[in-house]
């Protein structure tokens, strides 16, 4: 007798179809389980006879051969377990039952329950762009799953319940995804820093044209406080940045409600944190917290503290906005399009150029604090600033700044102008723009150039630095509603490189 049903398994965030084969024979009663499957598919023999025992059914008494095909397919997950038991279920000629137009994906519990699974939304989005329609999933992944259009989802609890259903006994109510989005809501708001009005201008800068910061300073100046509320001024992701976030997070486990992410994610590793953790890795390569920040912010706090080799391999994917993860047993690709946003004090006690505290760190031991961070990566923030001490007439005053909500339009506004403004290129934002294209975008009349030219043979700036100038001052126009870049714009960029020169030297 022989049976093959339909299911999916994920390298990285792409799903390929799956075949599973039954052939039942005369024989000693024994499984064999053949097509390159890892442990946890291996494991599912065990997990799928019990299940349909414990559903009321009869396990097959002979000699069973399960085949995952194609055989040079690596399979891995607990997914494959509910199309293992309805290829075998589908050999009882007692059951009939027409198995054939649905794609099978559920881990199943001893007793027959069906389990919520990882990567559930990128396999049907994969599976879907491959033809197929009809999928049956764990009724815990049922929401994140209903937010692919043009499928039929049908959620499960029980292997019983599914046998039911694909004999036509019962009926599954289809479950359709709502796609309202709420209004973007936060618990912080920018409304609650007091003073530093120069970090709240280079943070909306950042957010406009998604640009990296850097902010230095002195503890207790409000740099890791502005960092947490960086999120609240950007703007919602749309419909696709959303499904790509969802993937990354559905595949990691990290769905809690099984919903849309709409919001631009904030992760903020500790400084402990090993490269690996950063970039994503493992024996099945897994998503990192470069990838978990895509089309969001990776918040950096503390940074000489990480460790040198962590941040070094940040530098890559920080140009490429992905990251290619090679093991033996796989190479994957994650997406890694991610706002940088690093804070850090001038020196180990904090206090280095400080005007209300005595600075007790050696020149040594300032040099040695912040050698962690390489000119290769600084070269990569866009905006370097350092902001003072809060004074106590900015704290004392009961006055609130700007709220979130506020800033969050304005940078909605500039966005969209330079989607507009690159409407025909593949690329959206200021800092975006390839070299190639920086004379057509980013124009200088000649006293800017000459303003620049003077800071670049001044500082010994790289090629890299006067190109981010040149996007940052054209951000900076953006705001200020102007189509053409002027001198104060350039001037007020080449602040935002040239602040570290007194700490790194050039």
């Amino acid at each position: 007798m022989y049976s093959c049903t339909k299911t999916c398994t994920l390298t990285g965030l792409n799903g390929y179809p799956v075949d599973v084969e039954v052939d039942l024979s005369n024989g000693m009663p024994k499984i064999i389980l053949v097509g390159l499957a890892d442990t946890a598919v291996k494991e599912s023999t065990e997990r799928v006879k019990s299940a349909i025992k414990n559903s009321g059914f009869d396990f097959p008494k002979k000699r069973i051969t399960i085949n995952l095909a194609p055989a040079n397919l690596r399979k891995d997950g607990t997914q494959l377990d509910l199309a293992i038991a309805v290829s075998l279920l589908s050999c009882d000629e007692s059951l009939e039952m027409d198995y054939s137009p649905y794609v099978y994906m559920g881990e199943l519990a001893l007793d027959g329950k069906i389990n919520k699974i990882q990567g559930a939304l990128p396999m049907v989005i994969s599976m879907r762009e491959k033809g197929y329609r009809k999928f049956i999933v764990p009724h815990e992944n049922r929401k994140e799953c209903a937010i692919v259009s043009d499928v039929e989802i049908y959620p499960v609890k029980t292997l019983e319940e599914v046998v039911s259903f694909i004999r036509g006994e019962i009926q599954i109510e289809r479950c359709v995804g709502s796609l309202k989005r709420e209004k973007v809501s936060y618990d912080m708001d920018f409304s609650d820093i007091k003073g530093q009005e120069n970090l709240k201008r280079a943070l909306e800068i950042s957010a406009s044209a998604k640009s990296n910061i850097l902010i230095l300073g002195s503890p207790g100046s409000g740099k890791t406080m502005a960092a947490k509320r960086f999120p609240t001024i950007l703007p919602e992701l749309d419909f696709e940045e959303a499904i790509e976030v969802t993937k990354i997070y559905s595949i990691s486990g990290l769905l809690d409600d099984n919903s849309l992410i709409t919001k631009p994610p904030f992760r903020s590793p500790h400084h402990t944190a090993s490269a690996v953790s950063l970039i994503g890795g493992g024996r099945i390569p897994k998503p990192g917290e470069i990838s978990l920040a895509h089309k969001g912010v990776l918040f950096l706090d503390e940074l000489p503290e990480f460790s040198k080799s962590v941040l070094e391999v940040l530098r890559q994917p920080m140009e490429s906005k992905d990251i290619i993860i090679s093991r033996a047993n796989a190479n994957v690709k994650y997406p890694a399009d991610f706002q940088l946003v690093v804070a850090l004090n001038p020196c180990p006690c904090g206090y280095h150029n400080s005007k209300t505290h005595e600075c007790t760190c050696s020149p040594y031991e300032i040099q040695r604090y912040l050698s962690k961070i390489s000119h290769p990566l600084l070269d990569r923030i866009d905006i370097h600033l350092e902001v003072p001490e809060v004074n106590y007439k900015d704290i004392s005053s009961e006055r609130s700044g700007e709220s979130s909500e506020a800033i969050r339009n304005r940078v909605k506004y500039v966005r969209e102008i330079q989607k507009d403004r690159f409407r025909d290129e593949s690329f959206k934002y200021n800092s975006e723009i390839p070299e190639n294209k920086l004379k057509r975008y980013c124009p200088l009349d000649k006293n800017s150039e000459n303003i620049l030219e003077l800071a670049f043979k001044k500082y010994g700036m790289s090629a890299r630095t006067y190109n981010k100038i040149l996007k940052i001052a054209r951000t900076i126009a953006d705001m200020d509603g102007c189509e053409n870049i002027k001198e104060d714009h350039v001037l007020e960029s080449i602040q935002y490189r040239t602040m570290d020169k007194k700490f790194w030297g050039n």
